[in-house]
């Protein structure tokens, strides 16, 4: 009976120990690798950006070189619309969007972000003479099954679009999932996102939108709900409590 206690105490010191050293292998692994990861989001959100602005091609293999060739990142308040201080590699929207210090409930949530964050981090590229060619503007809001993030670039009217790209999704393939579909994504440069009384007027037209129509781009077919979710987002971030605050400051030379 004793050797049977000794053995069975034995075996939960081993246990116990096992745990031990797995547990710290996983911590020493995770603090690591954080570096590591971090820079491959860094790496993903560059090409994402890339791509909104249409450089993506251009840049080839030496994406981090390109980026940091074209592109300014700057800080905005999104109440103002001015440019603040802050560091726009490390900015996370939607881990501030989780403080309710960094961050508000909007009043006309169409987007479904439950909170937005105060600040955000627009990207200005510009072309090989240094002059400002295209504005890129992350964007969040609700598809069918989770948030969808990602860019949309405008021509330097801020109205223009010259892409929208979106990445970090959880639709379904074949359907919503379709907004990765380079052919869907083919439809928007050229398309206006506002009208002439300056009001957001994109829309995602169900059955297709009509030859000539400046506003509107085909919906996803058999995904309504992520087709109604891409229209509501950019209402929601080209409206007054996204980016419209800027915008007009941008339009009225403020930022210069």
């Amino acid at each position: 009976m004793s050797s049977n206690k000794e053995t069975f105490g034995k075996t939960l010191i081993f246990v116990f120990m096992v745990c031990l050293v797995c547990a710290a292998l996983v911590s020493i692994s995770a603090v690591g690798l954080k570096p590591l990861q971090q820079a491959n989001k860094l790496l993903d959100k560059q090409t994402k950006i890339l791509e909104a602005s249409g450089l993506l091609e251009k840049a080839g293999t030496d994406i981090v070189g390109t980026y940091n060739q074209f592109v300014v990142a700057k800080m905005i308040d999104l109440n103002s619309g001015a440019i603040i201080e802050g560091n726009t590699d490390m900015f996370d929207e939607r881990a501030d969007a989780r403080d309710a210090a960094k961050s508000s409930k909007p009043e006309n949530d169409i987007a479904g972000i439950n909170r937005r964050a105060n600040n955000a981090v627009v990207y200005l590229v510009k072309n090989k003479q240094g002059q400002l060619d295209t504005i890129v503007l992350p964007i969040v809001g609700s598809g069918l099954w989770d948030l969808m993030s990602g860019f949309v670039g405008l021509a330097d009217d801020l109205n223009t679009v010259k892409s929208v790209v979106y990445s970090d999704l959880k639709e379904t393939p074949g359907l919503g999932a379709e907004v990765l579909n380079p052919k869907w994504k083919a439809l928007w440069p050229g398309k206006k996102m506002f009208d002439e009384q300056s009001q957001v007027a994109i829309k995602i037209v169900k059955g297709g939108a009509k030859s000539g129509d400046v506003h509107g781009v085909d919906a996803l077919s058999g995904a309504t709900l992520t087709s109604n979710g891409v229209e509501r987002t950019l209402h929601f971030w080209l409206g007054e409590e996204g980016y419209g605050p800027f915008i007009a400051k941008f339009r009225n030379g403020g930022l210069n």
